[in-house]
């Protein structure tokens, strides 16, 4: 059960219920949990009232450079294992250009006449018409980094969650990774169709920087998604026995990196045995020449069956976003383990350059990226643990666990065993595009 919206959730119909047992028993749970809550709230209201007189004022304010300062940030409360979710949410609301698209697209009200105001039970018989991922979105960034609370409940995007993406029901730990392509994809998705009467061209005139140039489209035309996450990859094969190349291009929204097996006993960055793993260590195996083994044999049009071949990876074009995911889950016979390797990442300057197909056609600052955010998973497991996020805003960095807010600094960051990296690309300085 909801303790908020006593909704109850039923696991064998994997959906939330409206009916009661014969004796009642759900509607006398309800009842329990409203009785303590009004009796907590009884309780605590003289010290509550108490407090906010003192700190109304002073509670979002902290000391900077001997400064005082406003805190605007705003946490996001945990639904029930949903870490997973407000850490891709508060990472995703800290990439300017892609947050500002969204909290400028027109409101849409999903709700109205009789059932405005009304709270509701979300059932599979509502189906699907009557919700909007995009517009829960939009209202979920709208209400961050507002100030005027000290967290949010994304409740109503959950909800909306647990009907498109059917993988996210429930209250069970997820991989945020995972959420963060089926919420990117789905987006993507509703953006290329239009959603509640806003068709899709309205929708991109909202944003001037959609440029025409983007050719990086996944699943037909080009959103915002693809316009700011999309990269385009060649990959090349060669088959060992006739020399055969193969060239194949794949338009990319994340780049999945292995964390080399050299490093992956090393646990901490002040560890002295060996050297510290790095970012470029990952993207160096990612795109290094890798001999395929014989469960990966390539059929050779000119051999005309599967032959021994060679992988390699180039970047054919690079995002606005370069989201990095490193592979720290594997399989290893039944179980799902964790790679709990420390990889050093940098905060400002990653060159990709060296990755790129055609270096010399890209310009001096193209290929530099600056840190936005980092997803960190805490645990041992895929199915367990906790995930917050580090990102920065307005030049300070921001530690968001769930509903708690946190002002933190550049040396906090960069020890953290990141999961997911967002870099920015580097915009060009004022004057040097001129000619």
């Amino acid at each position: 059960m909801d303790c908020s919206s006593y909704s109850t959730y039923c696991y064998r119909c994997d959906d939330f219920v409206v009916n009661d047992t014969k004796l009642g028993l759900v509607q006398k749970v309800r009842e329990h949990l409203q009785n303590l809550e009004n009796s907590a709230f009884t309780a605590d209201r003289h010290r509550k009232r108490k407090l906010l007189e003192n700190s109304s004022i002073n509670s979002k304010l902290l000391k900077v450079n001997g400064s005082t300062t406003a805190i605007c940030a705003t946490g996001l409360r945990n639904l029930g294992n949903t870490c997973f979710m407000n850490a891709i949410l508060q990472s995703l609301s800290n990439i300017e250009q892609f947050c500002c698209y969204f909290k400028e697209l027109p409101a849409v009200e999903l709700r109205n006449g009789k059932t405005a105001g009304r709270r509701t039970y979300h059932t599979r018989s509502q189906g699907d018409n009557n919700v909007s991922l995009v517009e829960e979105f939009r209202k979920t960034l709208c209400a961050l980094w507002q100030g005027s609370q000290t967290a949010f409940s994304p409740e109503s995007l959950f909800y909306v969650v647990w009907k498109i993406m059917p993988n996210f029901r429930g209250y069970q730990q997820q991989d945020a990774h995972e959420f963060m392509r089926y919420l990117l994809d789905h987006l993507h998705l509703e953006l290329q169709g239009g959603f509640n009467g806003v068709s899709r061209s309205a929708i991109l005139q909202e944003n001037s920087t959609l440029s025409a140039s983007n050719k990086c489209c996944i699943n037909g035309a080009s959103t915002v998604v693809t316009a700011i996450f999309g990269g385009i990859l060649q990959n090349e094969v060669n088959c060992l026995i006739c020399g055969t190349e193969s060239r194949k291009f794949d338009p990319f929204l994340d780049l999945s990196l292995d964390i080399p097996s050299q490093f992956r006993n090393k646990r901490s960055k002040n560890q002295e045995n060996g050297p510290v793993c790095s970012l470029r260590d990952c993207l160096r195996s990612f795109t290094d020449l890798e001999e395929l083994d014989e469960t990966e044999l390539y059929m050779c049009h000119k051999c005309k069956k599967k032959q021994k071949s060679t992988k390699k990876f180039w970047i054919q074009k690079l995002p606005k976003v370069l989201c990095l995911h490193l592979k720290r889950f594997h399989w290893t016979a039944y179980l799902r383990n964790k790679v709990d390797t420390y990889v050093e990442f940098p905060l400002r300057g990653l060159d990709m350059k060296c990755y790129l197909l055609e270096p010399e056609n890209s310009g001096p600052e193209s290929c530099l990226y600056d840190l936005a955010a980092v997803v960190v998973h805490h645990g041992s497991g895929v199915g367990s643990g906790h995930y917050t996020a580090y990102a920065t805003h307005e030049g300070r960095w921001f530690h968001f666990n769930d509903s708690t807010v946190t002002l933190t600094d550049e040396d906090t960051v960069v020890k953290a065993k990141a999961y997911i990296l967002f870099y920015v690309e580097r915009q060009a300085k004022a004057g040097s595009d001129k000619l």
